[in-house]
């Protein structure tokens, strides 16, 4: 029996944080940084079934081309995700009334659709980019037991080994994507690349306002780091702790981004609503077809 400290459930039966119970969801489920982008991906549904909203956490669930779906807000950063997937799995996977684990393992699908940041010259503003393996800065996942078992410890050790990694940071992660939701997004259609969640928007991107990095040239090297023919393309706060998380928990996982500004060209789309919205479009048609 899990203790009430550890899992804790409203008085109306929801799961803490999502405000949520285990038939509000679906088995896809689409995840933002943003509140505000649920509501315009719901509008796109045929029905809502179900809203609810607590503090960043907002979520609906309904029906799209006959599949039913559910869009979840995270807020920013991988603390967050932290909280959303491992009460997504339990609504999922633990009986809430008794407190223990389900005998059946339900497998969710996740979908990240969010915004970044480019790190290589030849990746356009607005460019769509799948992410075929995570890159944690956060340290987040190393908080679990067994992550080492579900990374790609190769690719953690030469990145470490090309950048000089200062052992004062967080020691990062590396997690590949699911292969079997890959398949909806193959390369002929999308690039696809390494994904870094930084713990943060600014220092631990490379960006100075008012206070000097610790390590000033780390974008330089990241730009210019090569494995397996993978290229590091873009930051983002979230990719590493959905793509972690879920490897541990058995489910499936997947990102695409909007490139929304290139740190190596300086260029930026501010008003990128047009590129989210048809990105929107693209994932909604690929994950019910």
């Amino acid at each position: 029996m899990i203790k009430h400290s550890e899992l804790i459930i409203n008085k109306d039966g929801t799961i803490f944080h999502l405000h949520l119970k285990p038939e509000n969801i679906s088995d896809t489920i689409i995840l933002v940084g943003d509140p505000g982008r649920v509501e315009m991906i719901a509008a796109k549904f045929e029905a809502i079934e179900f809203s609810a909203e607590n503090r960043e956490f907002v979520t609906k669930t309904g029906m799209y081309n006959g599949k039913r779906l559910s869009v979840v807000s995270t807020g920013i950063g991988t603390d967050n995700i932290d909280i959303v997937v491992n009460e997504l799995d339990a609504l999922a996977n633990i009986d809430l009334k008794t407190r223990t684990i389900k005998k059946t393992h339900k497998q969710l699908d996740f979908i990240r659709i969010g915004t970044s940041g480019g790190l290589q010259a030849t990746i356009p503003v607005n460019s769509l980019v799948v992410t075929r393996k995570a890159f944690g800065f956060d340290g987040m996942l190393n908080f679990y037991a067994n992550r080492e078992e579900i990374s790609d410890l190769v690719f953690e050790k030469q990145f470490k080994n090309f950048t000089n990694w200062d052992t004062s940071l967080p020691t990062p992660y590396a997690v590949n994507v699911s292969n079997k939701l890959l398949q909806k997004f193959p390369a002929h259609e999308f690039t696809q690349g390494v994904t870094i969640s930084a713990p943060g928007f600014y220092g631990p991107q490379g960006r100075v306002i008012r206070l000097p990095l610790a390590v000033p040239g780390l974008n330089k090297k990241i730009e210019q780091f090569e494995f397996e023919g993978l290229k590091i393309t873009n930051y983002e706060m979230e990719s590493s702790a959905i793509y972690g998380l879920a490897r541990l928990l058995g489910h499936q996982a997947l990102t695409i981004c909007a490139i929304i500004a290139n740190r190596v060209t300086h260029e930026a789309n501010e008003d990128y609503y047009d590129v989210m919205d048809n990105l929107v479009d693209i994932v909604l048609k690929k994950i019910t077809n």
